[in-house]
């Protein structure tokens, strides 16, 4: 870690995303993805100065996708990335990844259940590509190097900076297309702020995370397929077929608030779990918990609390690499 007088030491990680992305016109919000190029993260430090005011950044290139590109396979390399700079570098007092919104929440969600660090780990994007006029992406990083540096941050699992609002990677969820307030914690806020003078905490996390968690993916080159499933009005078992024949070992029930699926895929869902296929009851609704009711418990389907569907398939493709077991899933998502 930083000596005694020296300014702390922060990995930059670049993914991608609006955050990096240059377009040639300062009005283009919008057709940027197609038409832009993605900077790496050494000219994105070069193009925001200020970041030298609170630590020495370091620039690590990984990807220079849009975040519609990043998927389990990207999230195994990226814990691998992390952990090998840890132990080669002699440590480092937090990272920052630069990531696309659109998984950024997922990537974070994962980071918090797999990492074996005790930095603070800090995710972020932006709304607006760094050409654009009035870009919110310099702020949103310097957000973010404070956040990542800050003493009170420690502990709190791997976090999401956008807005001046800080976040757990559990919680949040992308809410807008194009607002820069899109990240949002439905029921419980924001655990702190950025302000001009200092790094506000407000509340913490209490699930378990990172290095308290039993999943260790270090050795894994992919994850078990999970899938999820849509409920609306008069749908029927048709996908639910479909992903079990492609292999999915479990599947995510994204139901009828409260968390309810209808009738032809409750049918399918119940012949699946006799197949030993793990399957998670959810909640399309995007705020509130599932409860493990009776009709749950006699048929070994696992409630997701008040994790959104994405974040379920997350949590159940790790509980998948380490049991099959509906109760012993069910303890996973009680407690992470």
């Amino acid at each position: 870690m930083s000596a005694t007088n020296a300014k702390p030491r922060v990995a930059l990680i670049g993914t991608g995303g609006t955050i990096s992305s240059i377009a040639t016109d300062g009005l283009d919000v919008l057709d940027y993805p197609d038409a832009s190029r993605k900077a790496q993260p050494a000219e994105i430090i070069d193009r925001t100065p200020e970041l030298a005011r609170f630590a020495d950044v370091v620039p690590i290139n990984f990807r220079e996708v849009g975040s519609t590109a990043i998927g389990p396979a990207d999230w195994l390399e990226l814990v691998q990335l992390i952990h090998q700079t840890e132990a080669q570098n002699g440590g480092f007092d937090g990272y920052v990844i630069l990531h696309g919104t659109a998984t950024l929440e997922e990537t974070a969600y994962f980071l918090n259940l797999t990492l074996k660090i005790k930095s603070t780990v800090v995710l972020v994007g932006a709304q607006r590509p760094a050409s654009a006029i009035s870009t919110d992406g310099p702020m949103n990083l310097i957000a973010a190097v404070r956040t990542a540096i800050d003493p009170l941050t420690r502990g709190l699992g791997v976090l999401v900076v956008l807005n001046d609002e800080i976040q757990a990677a559990r919680e949040v969820t992308k809410v807008s297309t194009y607002r820069l307030n899109t990240f949002r914690t439905p029921d419980f806020g924001v655990l702190g702020q950025v302000d001009g003078d200092r790094v506000v905490i407000y509340r913490h996390p209490v699930r378990k995370h990172t290095v308290d968690t039993v999943f260790d993916v270090r050795a894994l080159k992919s994850l078990p397929r999970v899938d999820i499933v849509y409920a609306y009005g008069g749908a029927d078992d048709v996908a639910i077929e479909a992903f079990v024949a492609a292999g999915a070992q479990g599947l995510i029930s994204a139901g009828l608030p409260p968390g309810i699926a209808p009738p032809l895929q409750n049918a399918a869902f119940e012949r699946m779990c006799k197949k030993g296929v793990v399957v998670v009851q959810a909640n399309r609704g995007g705020a509130g918990r599932v409860a493990r009711r009776k009709y749950l418990r006699d048929k070994k389907i696992v409630a997701s609390d008040n994790l959104n569907a994405q974040k379920c398939r997350i949590l159940l493709m790790l509980a998948l690499t380490v049991t099959q077991d509906p109760e012993v899933v069910q303890s996973y998502f009680d407690t992470y």
